[in-house]
């Protein structure tokens, strides 16, 4: 099997290492809206680039990891050539656009698959077997901790999406997909405490949320772009029949301030790599 990886940032990077590492993989083609960035990245990994333009007949299926504005025409692509493709989130900026390409993959009998990958860690599976069981038993209030350890590079913010559609998407994808229920009413609201390069582009470096589900239940969110002790994402949820967490473990970066509390941890989370390295 031959598979192509677009976009050579550092999740794309780390797709093709992961792929390349796959004993049911031949062969890992990288490409990049930027030749020298693609030859770097080949150079480094022990890949080989090819032009964009060329990747996505040249293998059996694609990766997408390029930035959010490219997305819908790569994913166009790759679709109406017949090839299974993987995306990183989101579709695209717009709803428009969004609504196009699974239209498009409808039509095409396509198979796409965006990259919202909490759905697959054990700890959110468990939360939703916990609510489908009825063991949660009525969700009341569910509460989703996003915090990243440290600012994005100033180059990625501009074609980002921005903090709502670059990160605090996997925040909404996974109280639907835990609760099995869309988030029916909104109030959200965000700001530039500390990194004033996030006003540069009409973006911030915090929000919050308080939202609403079909049957009631309520839902705040926190995220952040900085979180000087590691990298921080949870889930709480509690119920009539029981209250848990998802992403608390020896290496979550929070310490208790009660005498006999927790410690912060030695090594707590660096970053999101290593997070789900460990996950």
């Amino acid at each position: 099997m031959q598979l192509g990886v677009i976009g050579m940032g550092r999740i794309g990077r780390s797709h093709a290492a992961v792929l390349d590492a796959n004993p049911a993989v031949d062969r890992v083609l990288v490409a990049s809206r930027s030749r020298a960035s693609a030859d770097k990245a080949a150079a480094d990994l022990g890949l080989e680039a090819v032009d964009l333009e060329s990747l996505v007949d040249s293998v059996d299926a694609v990766v997408i990891a390029s930035s959010t504005d490219s997305h819908p025409e790569l994913i166009e692509r790759a679709i109406v050539a017949g090839k299974p493709t993987f995306c990183e989130k989101p579709i695209a900026l717009d709803i428009e656009p969004t609504e196009r390409i699974v239209a498009l993959v409808d039509t095409e009998g396509g198979r796409l698959q965006i990259g919202f990958h909490r759905r697959f860690d054990p700890g959110y599976a468990a939360a939703r077997q916990l609510v489908i069981s009825g063991g949660l038993g009525t969700p009341y209030v569910v509460r989703t901790i996003s915090h990243d350890p440290v600012p994005s590079p100033e180059s990625f913010i501009p074609t980002s999406g921005g903090i709502f559609r670059d990160f605090l998407i996997h925040d909404f994808d996974i109280v639907d997909h835990v609760l099995g229920e869309p988030i029916t009413a909104v109030f959200a609201t965000a700001a530039v405490r500390e990194h004033r390069v996030y006003a540069k582009y009409d973006d911030y470096d915090v929000a919050a949320v308080q939202a609403r589900t079909a049957s009631g239940a309520l839902v705040t969110m926190s995220c952040t772009r900085h979180d000087p002790r590691g990298h921080d994402v949870r889930m709480e949820l509690f119920g009539s029949r029981d209250s848990v967490v998802v992403g608390w473990d020896d290496r979550t970066p929070m310490r208790s301030l009660e005498p006999d509390g927790r410690r912060l941890p030695a090594d707590p989370y660096e970053d999101f790599l290593d997070r789900f390295r460990a996950g």
